[in-house]
């Protein structure tokens, strides 16, 4: 069956063609082309895409309420609390050489490795001089250490510097040492950043308050496609597992966070912000990746102007 064609907006001359023959498709389809309709939908596809190329991120800054926070009332500082199998470094001073000698447990470094032995401390106070080097004290299961003379001490709970006042106290209540300048010293604690950070891995503590910030800072900061509204923090307490969410770019809520103030062994995680979780599934999601709607509202674009 033969029939006439003409389209009424002038776009395309008489045409004749067969009904239900490819040709007849081919020219409505350049009739919808020239159509006022898709006109429109094109200028509107450029006035979006002109939008969100022009868009800026939010949600790339830290802090962004900081200039509101002046002033504002901070949380008490949490100090590390020693727990089983922490190692901590106990040194004694006193003007008797002979005492400071039956207190601090040393090793004499030219005998060899000892079990359990030497550990250069993190949170460094004083060390032994010479070919002597002082061992690290193991907190045990029961939260003790077995310090000489005193026998079992507990110390689980409690921070450096009260384990420091409790053996002084000690020490000159049974008149053993009458001056003691008595210095505790952490020696492997430590938490763990991964995700998308600049140095992912174990971080050493190596003073008394530690934030999730200085964990931050060590690890050379967030790349740019870490999700800043989203930090995890991992915190295994007696036995229960505790997960908390950290968002950076809100201040207020970072410091009165009770993560904010890390524990030893903590786990900070920095997930993947929704960019590098596109470009990780590859070309399998072609169609998620904004390029190929550039594209392709470019063609349609062009193929408009070449026919207007």
């Amino acid at each position: 069956m033969i029939v006439v064609y003409r389209d009424f907006n002038g776009c395309l001359p008489l045409q004749i063609c067969f009904m239900n023959s490819p040709y007849m498709y081919f020219h409505l389809f350049l009739s919808t082309l020239c159509s006022g309709a898709f006109r429109f939908l094109v200028s509107v596809c450029a006035v979006l895409l002109a939008v969100t190329s022009c868009h800026v991120p939010r949600d790339v800054s830290y802090f962004q309420d900081a200039a509101s926070l002046d002033g504002m009332a901070l949380q008490a500082k949490q100090q590390f609390k020693l727990r089983p199998e922490d190692k901590i470094n106990i040194v004694i001073n006193s003007s008797n050489p002979m005492l400071e000698q039956q207190f601090t447990l040393t090793v004499n470094q030219n005998a060899g490795r000892v079990l359990g032995g030497t550990v250069t401390p993190q949170t460094v106070a004083g060390n032994a001089t010479g070919n002597s080097q002082v061992i690290a004290y193991t907190v045990d299961e029961q939260g003790t250490i077995d310090f000489p003379v005193l026998g079992k001490i507990s110390v689980a709970g409690k921070t450096r510097a009260e384990v420091a006042d409790y053996i002084k106290s000690r020490l000159i209540a049974r008149d053993l040492v009458s001056d003691p300048i008595i210095t505790v010293e952490y020696v492997n604690l430590g938490v763990n950043v991964l995700g998308e950070v600049n140095r992912a891995g174990h971080i050493d503590v190596n003073k008394d308050h530690f934030t999730v910030v200085d964990a931050i800072a060590r690890a050379g900061d967030l790349t740019i496609h870490g999700n800043r509204k989203d930090i995890l923090v991992v915190r295994q307490d007696d036995g229960v597992n505790h997960v908390f969410h950290i968002d950076l770019t809100d201040m207020e809520s970072t410091l009165n966070s009770p993560a904010y103030y890390l524990e030893q062994n903590d786990l900070v995680y920095v997930s993947p912000n929704d960019k590098r979780k596109r470009e990780s599934r590859g070309a399998g999601n072609t169609f998620e990746q904004p390029s190929i709607w550039i594209s392709i509202a470019s063609l349609l674009t062009t193929i408009a102007a070449l026919l207007l």
